[in-house]
């Protein structure tokens, strides 16, 4: 069976720009696949957010992220891209990371070259490491994805230009170090302008890989496609689109009660995804149970009350 780095591989072969929202959760990324898009994108920030209420600052472990990527990667029929961090240590830690991410069922993640405890790339205060360091991470990360699936995608993100003491001059040396060492695309975070996004296009010897968010400017699909961006995630407009909507909802339930929520649950109703019981997959569960539990199963929905799932 072909494995989920060698579709990921095809799409970037197909081009010209990949463009690959950001999830948060399993049920995050089935809305964006129901949306259409041909691969979904983890992002680290809606990670730590999803899972602990708490800021990208380091404080999500290797556990934590592989689980959720592999809800993720179990419930969609897309490749998935994943925030590795920085890798959850040094080099020897990054074998580990990069077997846990490909075990999980992920077709690429990306790794950073920023200290540990490591933070949000559009946050002030990042540190990075010295270039050696960062270069043997990710001849660690390569050799161990070739020993396990050669087509697994490795992307080598460097937070050098918004670091303390860095300069833009410094992640285009870094992010060329990192392709020689055997990374597949190029992540310069955080460019502040258009004609850094340039810069970083026409120096960088190999794909590049953009997070349009934050700091960095905001670009059309075409405009993108002009400059030669090989992928460009938006990593954070479900989360907060998800947020504002929960926030608004919640705050009119305290103001009205039962109400809101009654006038709620009509305006959903009439959206593509009103039924929630269908989109979760109840009518695949009657399916399974059909085919594995036989008819005597079946006998339980012939007198039952609650949302009928269609029959096979």
């Amino acid at each position: 069976m072909e494995s989920a780095g060698a579709r990921l591989r095809k799409l970037l072969a197909a081009g010209p720009t990949l463009f690959v929202p950001g999830c948060f959760n399993a049920m995050s990324a089935r809305v964006l696949e129901h949306a259409g898009f041909p691969a979904v994108y983890m992002s680290g920030y809606g990670t730590s957010l999803a899972l602990t209420g708490l800021p990208d600052a380091g404080l999500v472990t290797l556990t934590e992220a592989v689980a959720n990527a592999r809800y993720i990667a179990q419930a969609v029929n897309v490749p998935v891209i994943a925030d590795a961090d920085n890798g959850y240590g040094n080099a020897v830690n990054v074998i580990r990371t990069v077997r846990e991410f490909i075990g999980a069922g992920v077709a690429a993640i990306h790794l950073e070259d920023q200290v540990v405890p490591k933070r949000c790339g559009h946050v002030a205060g990042r540190q990075v490491i010295a270039l050696e360091e960062a270069v043997g991470k990710i001849r660690a990360a390569d050799d161990a994805r070739r020993s396990l699936d050669p087509d697994f995608v490795l992307i080598a993100r460097t937070d050098a230009r918004g670091a303390s003491g860095g300069s833009l001059d410094e992640a285009i040396r870094r992010a060329n170090a990192f392709l020689a060492a055997g990374a597949d695309l190029a992540f310069v975070e955080g460019p502040t302008s258009a004609e850094e996004v340039r810069r970083v296009v026409a120096e960088v010897k190999g794909p590049v890989f953009y997070n349009m968010t934050g700091v960095s400017p905001r670009f059309s699909l075409e405009e993108m496609r002009a400059l030669g961006i090989a992928v460009c995630i938006a990593p954070g407009a479900l989360m907060r689109a998800a947020l504002a909507a929960m926030h608004d909802l919640a705050v009119a339930m305290r103001v009205e009660g039962p109400q809101a929520e009654a006038r709620f649950m009509a305006q959903f109703a009439r959206h593509p995804l009103g039924d929630l019981h269908t989109f979760a997959g109840f009518d695949r569960i009657r399916a399974w149970e059909k085919a594995y539990l036989g008819e005597e199963a079946m006998k339980k929905y012939a007198d039952s009350v609650g949302h009928m799932p269609k029959a096979s």
